[in-house]
């Protein structure tokens, strides 16, 4: 991961949507291949939901998903009102090199509600260790001046996230960005906003590429420049005005005879992969790059010949961001770089999702080049080494919360 800024090294989800408990570890970037169903996008919510916990009300953030009973892991039987916890261990790289863990327990209660049992933040900046343990309300840190006055339903991350002790870690997990992209939404006229950021499916693209027309013409034209090599013939997308609101049109250009011809469409005529691929390439090239930027199933309505050009913004933008790809297909694992490493096989079986590195025998085969992972998952190859790490019940095995200095 060498270049990156932030790095999500580690992930620990206990009794999170259809994870029951799993570490995974990330490398970057990293495919998270399985069947459809099996729980990749309950993976990847993870950092959705712990990048708005760092800007919203933590009872939002559950509204957002369907209320809390939608988020904590539920199978057969298993349903009464429980707690649920994610750990993040981490890398941020800015000046002094920062690295630690975070992370926190919360416990569903019967009438919908919850609270935080738990909460903990290690940090080492600079030489420096810092911390703070909030058991409920309850705080205690080493970081001075530090005294949040807490609710149980808060956490206290992003209180305290101002201060110069733990400012870095709340940019980072806050910085992080799943999309899901929706052809309909960007074909659709948007209500402008300030372009900034990109939304999860796409639905401001329109503002976000004025913006880049504003103050970065040369980024817009090179991601004009590669959606050219997925989409033929087009080379220039630019923001409409339809009254108060906006929409793209997209031209394109060719040789007839010796003479240019062009022809110009709006988004609404524009092929749904064409929208998607736009997408895609705009969670890239937005102004604010993400720290982490996690694709859905990049492949849906995009033909496969095309998908080697979204294979190289990945790789050229994983030397600056972490990427996760979310993906069941084939032709988006042709790339012979794609290594080990760079997988993890995401599998459902009796209500739980696991996720799991390569099998011995698909590791073999990629390390003796004898079949690639494209190869191996068309023909059903492609392995996981399921571990059962924890036993039924067991799940409360999984470690989240270090000892911290008294």
């Amino acid at each position: 991961m060498s270049g990156n800024c932030f790095n999500i090294r580690r992930l620990a989800l206990r009794r999170f949507r259809s994870v029951r408990a799993d570490t995974i570890e990330l490398s970057n970037p990293l495919f998270l291949v399985g069947k459809n169903g099996c729980g990749k996008s309950n993976v990847v919510d993870a950092f959705a939901f712990l990048s708005e916990c760092m800007s919203l009300p933590l009872h939002t953030v559950f509204q957002n998903r369907g209320g809390i009973n939608a988020v904590r892991f539920r199978s057969g039987s298993r349903s009464r009102p429980g707690d649920f916890a994610i750990r993040v261990e981490f890398d941020f790289a800015n000046g002094a090199p920062v690295a630690g863990w975070y992370a926190f327990d919360i416990r569903a209660l019967p009438d919908y509600t919850f609270l935080v049992l738990r909460e903990k933040c290690s940090v080492v900046m600079g030489g420096a260790h810092y911390w703070f343990d909030r058991q409920e309300t309850s705080f205690r840190t080493n970081a001075a001046g530090l005294n949040p006055a807490l609710e149980p339903e808060a956490l206290a991350l992003p209180i305290i996230g101002g201060s110069k002790e733990f400012a870095l870690v709340v940019k980072g997990l806050g910085a992080m960005r799943v999309f899901s992209i929706q052809p309909a939404k960007i074909g659709e006229l948007q209500e402008p906003d300030a372009g900034t950021n990109l939304k999860s499916d796409g639905s401001n693209l329109a503002s976000v590429l004025q913006l880049l027309s504003r103050e970065d013409k040369k980024k817009l034209e090179r991601l004009c420049e590669i959606l050219g090599t997925i989409v033929p013939d087009t080379t220039k997308v630019r923001t409409l005005k339809h009254g108060k609101r906006l929409s793209l049109e997209f031209t394109q250009e060719w040789k007839s005879n010796g003479e240019t011809k062009s022809v110009k469409f709006e988004a609404f005529s524009m092929s749904d992969g064409t929208l998607r691929a736009l997408g895609i390439l705009s969670a890239f090239f937005q102004k604010s790059i993400p720290t982490l930027i996690a694709i859905e199933e990049p492949e849906s309505t995009i033909h496969p010949e095309a998908l080697g050009s979204i294979l190289d913004v990945i790789r050229s933008f994983a030397r600056t961001t972490q990427i996760i790809v979310t993906t069941h297909s084939p032709e988006l694992l042709d790339a012979k770089w794609i290594r080990q490493e760079n997988l993890r096989i995401v599998t459902w079986k009796e209500g739980v999702t696991r996720v799991c590195p390569l099998g011995k025998a698909s590791v073999k085969a990629l390390q003796k080049h004898l079949m690639g992972a494209g190869e191996q998952l068309r023909s059903n190859a492609l392995r996981a080494d399921e571990v059962d790490i924890f036993g039924e019940g067991d799940d409360q095995q999984l470690q989240l919360f270090e000892e911290l200095p008294a």
